[in-house]
């Protein structure tokens, strides 16, 4: 996994620390146990987890690395006609045109 820089490209000058955690604890160290759970499926568990919350800038930004880690439009539509049922009706209806967005450059 290539190194992570965004917490620091874009608030290390005003939330050093905060950017310092994303960069190094949350992707350099979780992210990176890659012999416990596959960086595909790290990303299908985040974007599932970020939309059941609603968080769609998120969402987007990880349907962009998921497509990195080898997740399909397929797949990830089905993910999220799968969680429309739990996670609500409008969250999927505002993730789809993400992943149109994100797959169909």
């Amino acid at each position: 996994m290539e190194k992570q820089t965004a917490g620091r490209d874009n608030l290390g000058n005003l939330a050093p620390k905060f950017a310092e955690l994303n960069d190094d604890v949350l992707f350099g160290e979780v992210w990176s146990r890659e012999d416990r759970l596959s960086l595909r499926d790290r990303s299908l568990i985040t974007i599932s987890a970020l939309m059941a919350m609603g968080l769609y800038p998120q969402v987007k930004a990880h349907l962009i690395l998921g497509r990195k880690h080898g997740l399909t439009k397929e797949e990830v539509v089905e993910v999220v006609t799968q969680l429309a049922f739990y996670a609500g009706w409008p969250k999927a209806w505002s993730v789809f045109p993400l992943i149109e967005e994100v797959y169909n450059d």
